[in-house]
């Protein structure tokens, strides 16, 4: 019986990038809110991670962001959601802590409901992704994945997205 995990649409993508992570000496590391892990565990699932992998957080809640990916009490405060800033906030915080070539983070509403608060950064679907790299350099982007409430989707389809950027990311890097 074959395995079901990781997902069938993450695959593809994931062994392109656990080739160039490797056949480039980098590593990675992550910071994920809604896709729950689903980065990580996918990362970990390579035969041969501890070569590329530094290590991750799932940063759930608010608080969780305070006790280990640097923010503070002004953060939550100010907190308006999943966006660009807050991503690339928490990429920049933990690539940093944990020493990798790169760090992938992901923030969004997997549904089925809206989240409180007002924008579409609430809606089910939303997510923000952010990869940042050795030198400062952080790209990232808002994606929508039109999947509604559906929440098991929305996380594995945040996490494609996010190991979509990171390979954009990854190769970018090489032409600079």
């Amino acid at each position: 019986m074959p395995s079901s995990f990781p997902p069938p649409s993450i695959r593809p993508i994931l062994n392109e990038i656990t080739s160039l992570l490797t056949s480039r000496n980098e590593t990675i590391s992550v910071a994920e809110t809604a896709a729950g892990g689903i980065i990580s565990a996918s990362l970990l699932s390579i035969p041969g991670a501890s070569k590329f992998y530094r290590g991750g957080l799932t940063l759930y809640t608010l608080e969780s962001r305070i006790q280990f990916a640097g923010w503070t009490e002004d953060d939550m405060k100010n907190y308006q959601g999943p966006t660009t800033d807050v991503v690339s906030g928490l990429a920049k915080n933990v690539r940093g802590r944990l020493g990798s070539t790169y760090c992938l983070a992901e923030s969004g509403t997997a549904g089925p409901a809206a989240a409180s608060g007002e924008g579409g950064n609430r809606m089910p679907g939303f997510v923000a992704l952010a990869v940042a790299m050795e030198g400062g350099m952080v790209v990232a982007v808002e994606e929508r994945t039109g999947m509604g409430g559906d929440r098991e989707g929305n996380m594995v389809e945040f996490a494609r997205l996010g190991l979509g950027l990171l390979k954009r990311a990854m190769l970018e890097r090489v032409k600079m």
